[in-house]
Parts: C-alpha cells; structure tokens; sequence
C-alpha cells in the first residue's frame, strides 16, 4: 500500500505542474478541466466522482484524437481501481495507458506509464520479477534523459520489492541509487520511506544498530510531518527490529504508534469506501450501493463478533500494562540514582580536564625553558670543541674532540626534536612566507652534515635544477628540518656509499596573479634499505629500524617530524624502497617566487663552496660589540670571532652595551636576548634612538620561532640561533657587515 501511495504522489507532483502551459483551445480547456478535476476528487477520497470524472475524461479525448489525454484517463482509472484493491481493473487500464504513452512518444508519460506496471506485477507472488524488469526500464529511460527526479521511485520500488521477497542483498544496490538522487531533492516523506528501507535492509543483515540509526531518522521525519501511512509502515518494521533485539518495551511502543497511524488511514480508507462505493466496478452500476450496504454490514458482523476476543485483549493489555508502569517506576528510580551518579562523574571530569590543560600549559613551559637552559651550556661545548679542533696542537685529541662534538651535536638534535614535536602537538607551529637563497640554504644543509658524511665515507651528489631562481618566499626553516632529517638519516643508515640529492620543478602555477614553483626533492641511498613490513612503522614517533647486523642510534623522532611539517606545506611524503638496495624519500612543495630578487644571477654550487670568510678575513678588521651574560659563551664568540681577525668587545650586560655603543663606534652587535637587568630587546630599542644605522644580531638560545617577530619589532636585523654552525654564524656575521664595510 505504502508503494502505491508513494506513486500516487508522484504523479499528483510531477504531472499537475506541466499542465498549466497547454493549448488554450476550447477542447483542450475542457480536457484539462476534466483531468484537473478528477485529481481533486481522488486527493479528497470521492472516487465516484474522480472515476466518472476520468470517464468523461476518456470519452472526449477519444472523440478529440488526443493520445496524451487518454493516457491520463487511463491512468487515473488505474491509480483509482488499483487504491480500491481491484487490481485487475486497475491492470487493465494501466496497460492502455501504457499503450497511449507509446503512441505520443513522450519519454516522461512513458516512465510512468512503466512505473505503475511495476506496481501491478512487483504485488503477485510469482510475477515480481517481471514488475522489476518494467521498474528497470525506467531507469534506463530516465538515465538516458538525464533525469534524476525520475530515477527516485524505480529505484526505491525495485529495493522494496527485494526486501518483501527477503533478498536484501539485491536490495541494497537500488537503496544506496535512490539515496543519492535524492540527496539533491527535498521530499521528506520519500526520506522517510528510504530510511525506513534501509532499517528492514540492515535488519534482514543482522546490523541492529544501522537499522535502529535508519528506523529512529524515519520516525522523526514521519512524526514531524504527520505521514499517516509512512508512519503506519515504520513503526511496523521498526517494532519487528526492537523485538527481534529482545527490546520489548521499546517494541511494544512501536506498536502502539503503529496502531495510532493505522487507525488514522482506516479512517481515510472507510470515508473512501463509502464515496466511491457505487464506482467499485463500473460507474453504471449503481446497485453497487447494495453490495457497499452488505460490506458495511459484513464488517459491523465481524466488529460484534471478535468484540468479546477484543474485551478480552483489553483486560490483558491492561494488566501488562500495570506491570509495566510498576516496572518503569522501578526504573525511574534508578534512573534518578544514576543521574545522581554522573552528575558526580561530570565533576570529577571537568576537574580532570582543567588539570590536564594545567598540566600540558605546565609541560609547553617546561620544554621552552629547559631548551634553553640546556642550549646555552650546548653553546660552550659546541663552540670550544669546533675551535679545538681547529688547533693544531691537539693533533693526538682530535679523534676524542671529533667524539665529543658529535656527542654535543646528537644531544642537540635530541633536545631539537623533542621540542619540535611537543610544539607541533601543542599546534604552535605556523609557517613563514620570507625570502631565502634557496641553493645557499642547500649548501648549508650539506656542511651540517659533513661531520657525519665523512665519518661514514659517504659522498653526497646535489643536483638542482637550473629554472630554479636564487630566491624563493617561504619557510626556510622548516624546509632545512626536512631536508637535515632526511639526508642525515640517508648518511646514517650508508657506509661507503653515495646521497643523490635532487632538486627539480615539477610544475609552475600562477595563483592571484602570483607565481609560484612545485618544487619536487629527491633524497636517494644506496644503503640498506627498508623492509615493506617497516615502511609505515617508520613514520611512527620513537619507532627505529633496527637491522640485525647494525647498531643504529636515534630517536626515532626524525621521520615523524618530516611527515607532520610536509603536512603544514600541504604535502606528504613518498618512499620507495628495498632491502640492501637503499631508499627514495621524495615529496614536493610549493613556494611562491621572490620577483624583487628576480634579477639576481642563479648561483653555482661550486661558488657556494667558496667560504666567503676565507675570502674576506684578510681585507676587513671590523669591530663587533659582544653583549652576553655568560661568560662561557662571551669566551666561545670571542675566540671564533678572532680567527677571522675580527677585534671584539665584551659588555656584560644590556646596560653596558648601550654605552659601549654610544661612546665607541662598531660595526656589528651580537646582541643576546635574555640577560638580567634589560633584556636585549629592549637594549636594541634604546640603541635605536640614537643610532638607526649600526646592524644587530640577536644571539639567542630560545626557540626562534617563539621571538622573530619581537625580535626584529625591536629593531634587530638578523638571528643566530645558539648553538650554531661556525660557517653558518660566519656568514651571517658577513651578510650584515659587509654593507657597512665596503
């Protein structure tokens, strides 16, 4: 009844509008009056009148010649015997209609001329299967035209069918199609009818708690919007699924919902009964007011007959329902009991949560000053090792100071890893979009890591593609923690090998009138390779590949890293690899051209090699002020400075500093940001006020990515980060001398 009922009101839907636009011929007019009144006798139950009205309606268009017409009559006389369960009346008419659809070749008539076959035959037992062939060509009709709002009933029929013949695997196809047609529509009452579907599929599939999820969206649409014989339908199926899962009471509700929707559409169907009582078989036969007179009395005969069984009904609903209120005041105690209980739980667990934020606000705090209270010794050691060995009198230690400055490396890598995960858990890292020398950041990279590469005898082969430009806008850092990551662990896990490095342009876009290069980096090994088995454990944090034969340190924290940053970028990671044959880390990223430095020659290489200090020592003595409140550290600067011929000053602190710079003049600042007293920020601002021109670098411990944007607020120029790089701090000592210099 429900399908019928749906079909019905599709044709009201979709044939009613398009009516409004006919020809306005006096025949046409009368035919469309005729059709329009016959749908509103049907839509207010009066069947004798709509069938009458849909004779008349068929007389006329036959006298006409009008195809379109008869098919409408026809088919109003189908949809009226087929709702009066005369289905062989309702048969018939429907395949005349059928036959007129045919003869105006509209595609539209036609659909639903095979829709409504579908409905006779998909009812009997043993011709379902021809009902869903004639569904089917609706769909390849409406496929074929592109017409989505067509492919709905079919679909949903075929699905029906299926699941009244217990085959909800065939069902589920036609399920999932019409739930996508009708994401783009707004029927709810066919929502409601489609959920209800999928609650019998997943029912029939043994999966309760899709079904119940389906079943319970059903119900709000058809309660919401009073859908008398949706509602009848889903609270039937609904309640089959509630007591299937031993839920009695729920089910028995169900029920009782059930039974209020069936009493509501027995009211519609008996006002029914009554108009159209004379219109039962043919309106001519008007004796069919005695066989409606029989029917009533019939029914009154079977009201009086079961209503002794139905007092007896009542008498046991009664108690079973007394025993059910005892039962649900019981558990409305308990109910009362429990809430009480997790009230209490809920205090405890806000409570929890405020301390849990306490304590992670705790831990962020403790990472950042711990970094730098244990980068600031890091420096001394670093620094007095790299100037060690650089003596030639401590030949016979070089092995042991090697030994100890990779120690303080590895140290600092840890401390830099561990902070690095803790910020991008805590989400505190944001990219930058700066301009940087993309081939002098590489180089760099390469002679971070050259301790390492000849300590395994490894040669590295960086390769760039020449399209690149000098200058790129983004965020070196980041791209320097990937790269070090990846080509140290290459180094790593290589002896005697070689590191092809090689960087291409894989594409250039223009966004907003912006140009921008994906950059596509290639970071190959012929060492030891990586198990298949391996290959995503790696990418998990403080997981190692630990290969029998070998004895690697680490961790653990290098790939994770790697993933989580290309994840900032909008990119990922990609490894190819095999056992004893090495591996391939390759991703890309998009960087946005720096078009001020456009015209900046594309350096070589082998021109970065060049230490430019090498080169400049011997023509500059420049004066650099040294403010730091350690004294380890003033020592370490110092004594590298000097190897360069630089003369440097010491000022203990802040204070000092500003009257060194007032009263003696320099030529750089290394300025450290945390001290007592003043900090250096604010030693740079007063500096500033009488003297905007003199460079000054921060000399800092702190995480940079915490103070660049106070930091450079507050007038400085650049950023050492300690412990550094002795190459790197040379360079960044020149960049911002040589101007004044020269």
């Amino acid at each position: 009844m429900i399908r019928k009922l749906l079909l019905t009101s599709l044709f009201i839907i979709f044939f009613i509008l398009p009516l409004t636009a006919q020809n306005k011929e006096v025949e046409k007019d009368s035919l469309e009056d005729l059709l329009n009144h016959s749908i509103d006798f049907f839509v207010d139950y009066n069947y004798h009148e709509g069938i009458q009205s849909s004779m008349d309606l068929i007389h006329l268009a036959d006298s006409l010649g009008s195809d379109y017409y008869l098919y409408h009559g026809h088919n109003n006389l189908g949809v009226a015997y087929e709702e009066l369960r005369d289905t062989l009346r309702a048969k018939s008419h429907y395949e005349r209609a059928l036959e007129y659809a045919n003869s105006t070749k509209n595609d539209t008539l036609i659909m639903w001329a095979y829709n409504n076959m579908g409905n006779i035959y998909s009812e009997t037992k043993d011709n379902y299967l021809k009902g869903i062939s004639y569904y089917k060509r609706v769909i390849d009709l409406a496929t074929k035209l592109n017409n989505q709002e067509e492919l709905i009933a079919p679909n949903i029929n075929i699905a029906w069918t299926y699941l009244d013949k217990n085959q909800p695997d065939k069902a589920k196809e036609y399920l999932d199609n019409a739930k996508t047609v009708l994401k783009s529509q707004n029927f709810e009452y066919l929502d409601a009818e489609l959920d209800m579907l999928y609650g019998r599929y997943f029912t029939e599939t043994n999966q309760i708690d899709s079904a119940k999820a389906y079943f319970e969206r059903s119900t709000r649409i058809v309660n919401k919007d009073s859908l008398a014989y949706e509602g009848a339908e889903t609270y039937k199926w609904y309640a089959e699924m509630l007591f299937r899962n031993g839920e009695f009471k729920e089910a028995y509700q169900a029920l009782k919902t059930q039974n209020e929707y069936e009493s509501e559409i027995f009211e519609h169907s008996k006002t029914a009964q009554i108009q159209s009582a004379n219109a039962r078989f043919d309106v001519s036969e008007y004796q069919k007011n005695l066989e409606l007179a029989k029917q009533e009395k019939v029914y009154q005969e079977q009201i009086i007959a079961k209503s002794n069984e139905k007092l007896i009904l009542l008498i046991v609903a009664a108690i079973v329902l007394f025993i059910i209120l005892i039962f649900l005041n019981r558990i409305n105690r308990s109910r009362k009991t429990l809430i009480a209980e997790l009230q209490e739980k809920n205090t405890e667990l806000r409570k929890s949560k405020e301390e849990t934020e306490r304590l992670s606000n705790l831990k962020t705090q403790f990472f950042s000053t711990v970094s730098h209270e244990l980068r600031t010794p890091l420096y001394g050691v670093i620094g007095l090792t790299s100037l060690l060995l650089e003596d030639k009198g401590l030949k016979d230690h070089q092995k042991d100071l090697k030994s100890l400055k990779f120690s303080a490396d590895y140290l600092l890598a840890l401390i830099n890893d561990v902070l690095q995960i803790n910020k991008m858990e805590s989400k505190e890292v944001q990219l930058e979009c700066i301009s940087f020398n993309f081939r002098e950041l590489l180089q760099s990279i390469m002679q971070t890591l050259e301790f390492t590469r000849i300590q395994n005898k490894n040669t590295i082969h960086l390769e760039i593609d020449e399209n690149i430009p000098s200058f790129l806008m983004g965020d070196s850092v980041r791209l320097s923690q990937i790269m070090v990551n990846l080509v140290g662990n290459a180094l790593k896990f290589t002896e005697r090998g070689n590191i092809w490095i090689k960087v291409n342009v894989e594409d250039e876009i223009v966004e907003d009138s912006e140009e921008f290069l994906a950059i596509k980096f290639e970071v190959k090994d012929d060492g030891i390779g990586i198990p298949l088995s391996k290959q995503k454990e790696i990418f998990e944090e403080f997981s190692q590949l630990k290969p029998t034969n070998y004895n690697y340190q680490g961790t653990g924290l290098g790939l994770p890293i790697v993933k989580k940053m290309l994840k900032l970028f909008g990119s990922d990671i990609h490894l190819e690899s095999e056992e004893n044959k090495g591996s391939c880390f390759s991703y890309t990223i998009k960087f946005k051209k720096d078009l001020n430095k456009a015209d900046v020659p594309v350096s070589k290489i082998e021109d970065l090699q060049v230490d430019l200090a090498d080169d400049l020592d011997s023509k500059l003595q420049n004066r650099i002020l040294i403010v730091d409140d350690n004294r380890i550290n003033q020592v370490v600067t110092k004594r590298i400075l000097e190897q360069k011929s630089f003369v440097c000053e010491i000022a203990q602190d802040g204070h000092e500093a500003v009257e060194k710079v007032k009263n003696t003049a320099f030529d750089l600042v290394l300025m450290d940001v945390n001290m007592p007293g003043i900090t250096g920020m604010e030693a740079t601002q007063q500096i500033r006020k009488f003297n905007e021109e003199i460079p000054i670098v921060a000399l800092t411990a702190v995480e940079v990515e915490e103070i660049r944007e106070e930091i450079h607020s507050a007038g400085m120029n650049d950023i050492i980060v300690k412990p550094y790089d002795v190459q790197q701090f040379y360079r960044v000592v020149y960049r911002n001398i040589i101007p004044i210099a020269l």
